[in-house]
């Protein structure tokens, strides 16, 4: 059985998705551990609450990043990590992490890539920019992590339509939906594909 450990930033609701999935059976691994930068955040309660360890690593709080990316690998390695999923993780991936895991990383990001996509570009931010532009789709897409933002390769998309009066809120919230049925369905399948 694979050894998943994910990296959240905020509450955790795909966190939560990919639990429920071990859970119910649908995704045959072993959620290894969470990776935060944030202390305090609903993410590490969802962790506590299915008995999934948890460690903290907030990269302020090294004297550089090279240590911070030092205490990530050893931690990893400790948890004997098959792939790596961010599930709303608000922070780059070390180049040292991306180079240990090659296309082992992987990231749900609430937009169509390549639209929408980069730095800058998260949560809301993401959903006010496509309205603004007036699409009339948008969705979410699961790609593998490169050392550029949002660049990798696309493994999966869902698509969802944009409302005449839409707010960002709106969007936001049906594109999540979109989110916790692809990445369980995009992990399990690409966890055939792992050595």
């Amino acid at each position: 059985m694979k050894n998943i450990v994910v990296f959240a930033s905020g509450s955790g609701t795909n966190f939560q998705s990919i639990i429920d999935a071990v859970n119910r059976g649908i995704l045959p691994a072993r959620i290894a551990g969470l990776v935060t930068n944030k202390a305090g955040i609903p993410a590490i309660q969802r962790a506590r609450k299915a008995n999934i360890p948890v460690r903290v690593l907030n990269p302020a709080e090294f004297s550089n990043n090279e240590s911070y990316a030092n205490q990530l690998l050893n931690q990893l390695q400790e948890w004997k990590t098959d792939l790596i999923v961010l599930a709303g993780y608000l922070r780059k991936i070390p180049a040292e992490i991306v180079r240990h895991f090659p296309k082992r990383i992987l990231n749900i990001h609430p937009a169509l890539l390549p639209k929408y996509g980069g730095k800058g570009f998260y949560g809301s931010k993401v959903h006010e920019a496509v309205i603004e532009a007036g699409d009339k789709e948008t969705g979410c897409t699961v790609h593998i992590v490169t050392n550029n933002f949002d660049e990798g390769p696309i493994l999966a998309q869902a698509k969802v339509e944009v409302l005449e009066n839409d707010s960002p809120d709106e969007l936001a919230q049906r594109v999540l939906k979109q989110e916790h049925k692809l990445l369980p369905e995009v992990i399990k399948q690409y966890l055939l594909t792992l050595k």
